[in-house]
């Protein structure tokens, strides 16, 4: 008993870390966003994350047989989305919204698990995709059926989000682990690239003009001293989330992770983001609670 005690204790401590950088990350990416684009961060990000994958596959050849490139493909869409989104909307609405935004993806799990798994769905998911989703008006605050554009594509971002955890759960066996980040770190590489070179020759409409900027290559040192962190930091909380998990029930490491919301308004309010009102508070409280009804069930 007193083993474990310890070994649940390592592995709250090291999500407590693994959330608070996470924060940290999100922080980081909100201050980039004042030289670069979202698509400019999702390019440097990624394309120092494939060097690093491919420095280890060269060291360590994955040794599962694959064979299901356009799910592997898919993955990597999912998750190019899902980050384009997420970034974007951290230089546009406040940090810790944006966060709470991206963390509803284990409700759209659910749903995607029910629709496309035919997995049942019990009273805890169903109790919670309703408090989760009432949650969600609280933050944005829709004026009358309509939410604001910007808290839609967090919430799209959480559901592409979503859209590639389920991927993952149907290629984990085939490929590894290595190979899957891969997928969504050269997706996340390439794309950015396609949409740089098409930006000089497309209209886009300003909903979706972030999709199109013009590229700038970097010249601030302070610029890619930042870029550098962020490449570093995004490495050490996926180390230390993998750690916990290791150490820990898979609920009890689930439910700390939602601690990276309050590190989030915290560092959101450093960089200048006003302090949640009553209202925000209360849906990023209906979200925590929905996401642990979704792991309770």
């Amino acid at each position: 008993m007193k083993q474990f005690l310890s070994q649940t204790d390592r592995g709250v401590l090291f999500m407590l870390l693994s959330a608070l950088i996470s924060a940290l990350n999100g922080a980081v990416a909100k201050l980039l966003g004042d030289d670069l684009s979202a698509l400019e961060i999702v390019f440097f990000r990624n394309l120092i994350g494939v060097l690093i994958i491919l420095v280890m596959l060269r060291h360590t050849p994955p040794t599962l047989p694959g064979g299901k490139l356009h799910l592997l493909l898919l993955r990597g869409f999912f998750g190019f989305s899902a980050m384009i989104l997420f970034f974007y909307t951290i230089t546009v609405i406040p940090l810790g919204e944006a966060i709470t935004l991206n963390k509803t993806s284990p409700l759209f799990v659910s749903v995607l698990a029910f629709f496309l798994m035919k997995e049942h769905l019990n009273r805890y998911a169903l109790a919670a995709l309703l408090i989760g989703f009432a949650g969600v008006l609280f933050i944005s605050k829709p004026t009358g059926m309509l939410m604001g554009y910007e808290h839609f594509l967090g919430l799209l971002g959480g559901f592409f989000a979503a859209s590639a955890y389920a991927t993952i759960k149907t290629i984990r066996h085939v490929y590894d682990t290595r190979v899957i980040v891969l997928s969504f770190m050269g997706v996340g590489t390439l794309a950015p690239l396609l949409l740089f070179a098409l930006s000089p020759f497309v209209s886009a409409p300003d909903a979706l003009a972030f999709l199109f900027p013009a590229f700038f290559w970097p010249t601030s040192p302070k610029v890619w001293g930042l870029i550098a962190f962020m490449a570093l930091i995004s490495t050490l909380s996926q180390w230390l989330l993998t750690k916990a998990y290791s150490f820990s029930k898979a609920g009890i490491i689930g439910a700390v992770s939602y601690t990276n919301i309050p590190f989030a308004v915290g560092f959101g309010i450093m960089l200048g983001d006003g302090f949640p009102d009553a209202a925000v508070w209360l849906g990023i409280a209906m979200i925590i609670a929905a996401g642990l009804l979704v792991k309770k069930g």
